[in-house]
Protein backbone atom coordinates (compact mmCIF):
# COMPACT_ATOMS: atom_id res chain seq x y z
CA UNK A 1 0.00 0.00 0.00
CA UNK A 2 1.37 3.42 -0.99
CA UNK A 3 2.07 5.79 1.89
CA UNK A 4 1.87 9.49 1.12
CA UNK A 5 4.03 11.85 3.18
CA UNK A 6 3.43 15.60 3.46
CA UNK A 7 6.49 17.49 2.20
CA UNK A 8 5.04 20.92 2.93
CA UNK A 9 2.27 23.24 1.82
CA UNK A 10 -0.17 20.42 1.11
CA UNK A 11 2.19 18.59 -1.23
CA UNK A 12 2.47 14.83 -0.81
CA UNK A 13 4.95 12.26 -2.09
CA UNK A 14 4.72 8.47 -2.29
CA UNK A 15 7.30 7.26 0.23
CA UNK A 16 7.96 4.10 -1.82
CA UNK A 17 9.36 6.24 -4.67
CA UNK A 18 11.89 8.23 -2.60
CA UNK A 19 15.51 7.07 -2.84
CA UNK A 20 17.23 9.88 -0.91
CA UNK A 21 16.63 13.18 0.89
CA UNK A 22 19.61 15.54 0.63
CA UNK A 23 20.56 19.15 1.32
CA UNK A 24 20.60 21.42 -1.74
CA UNK A 25 23.82 23.21 -0.70
CA UNK A 26 26.43 20.85 -2.19
CA UNK A 27 27.72 21.54 -5.69
CA UNK A 28 26.88 18.04 -7.01
CA UNK A 29 23.27 18.47 -5.87
CA UNK A 30 23.07 21.88 -7.54
CA UNK A 31 24.28 20.27 -10.78
CA UNK A 32 21.72 17.49 -10.34
CA UNK A 33 18.96 20.11 -9.98
CA UNK A 34 20.18 22.02 -13.07
CA UNK A 35 20.29 18.84 -15.14
CA UNK A 36 16.81 17.81 -14.00
CA UNK A 37 15.49 21.27 -14.91
CA UNK A 38 16.99 20.95 -18.42
CA UNK A 39 15.61 17.43 -18.88
CA UNK A 40 12.15 18.30 -17.55
CA UNK A 41 12.34 15.87 -14.63
CA UNK A 42 12.33 18.52 -11.89
CA UNK A 43 9.28 18.86 -9.62
CA UNK A 44 9.23 22.10 -7.66
CA UNK A 45 7.03 21.79 -4.55
CA UNK A 46 8.50 24.81 -2.76
CA UNK A 47 5.53 27.12 -3.48
CA UNK A 48 8.02 29.89 -4.34
CA UNK A 49 10.03 29.51 -1.15
CA UNK A 50 13.71 28.67 -0.72
CA UNK A 51 14.66 25.05 -1.41
CA UNK A 52 15.82 23.38 1.80
CA UNK A 53 15.55 19.69 0.85
CA UNK A 54 15.97 17.76 -2.38
CA UNK A 55 14.24 14.41 -2.74
CA UNK A 56 15.69 12.01 -5.30
CA UNK A 57 12.92 9.83 -6.68
CA UNK A 58 12.84 6.68 -8.77
CA UNK A 59 13.10 7.09 -12.54
CA UNK A 60 15.49 10.05 -12.15
CA UNK A 61 12.98 12.62 -10.97
CA UNK A 62 14.09 15.35 -8.56
CA UNK A 63 11.64 16.92 -6.11
CA UNK A 64 12.34 20.22 -4.34
CA UNK A 65 10.84 20.95 -0.92
CA UNK A 66 10.87 24.06 1.28
CA UNK A 67 11.08 21.90 4.43
CA UNK A 68 14.38 21.16 6.16
CA UNK A 69 15.89 17.73 5.44
CA UNK A 70 15.49 16.82 9.14
CA UNK A 71 11.79 17.69 9.04
CA UNK A 72 11.25 15.58 5.92
CA UNK A 73 13.14 12.69 7.55
CA UNK A 74 11.00 12.91 10.71
CA UNK A 75 7.82 12.87 8.66
CA UNK A 76 8.96 9.78 6.76
CA UNK A 77 10.17 8.10 9.94
CA UNK A 78 7.02 8.86 11.97
CA UNK A 79 4.87 7.52 9.16
CA UNK A 80 6.86 4.27 9.06
CA UNK A 81 6.56 3.85 12.83
CA UNK A 82 2.82 4.45 12.85
CA UNK A 83 2.34 1.94 10.00
CA UNK A 84 4.43 -0.66 11.86
CA UNK A 85 2.41 -0.07 15.03
CA UNK A 86 -0.83 -0.52 13.07
CA UNK A 87 0.46 -3.76 11.54
CA UNK A 88 1.39 -5.09 15.00
CA UNK A 89 -2.02 -4.22 16.46
CA UNK A 90 -3.76 -5.98 13.55
CA UNK A 91 -1.75 -9.14 14.21
CA UNK A 92 -2.98 -9.38 17.81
Amino acid sequence: MAKLVNIGFGNLVNSDKVLAVVSPDAAPIKRLISRAKEEGTLIDATQGRRTKAVLVLEEGRILLSALQTDTVFRRFHSGVQSMEERDESEDE
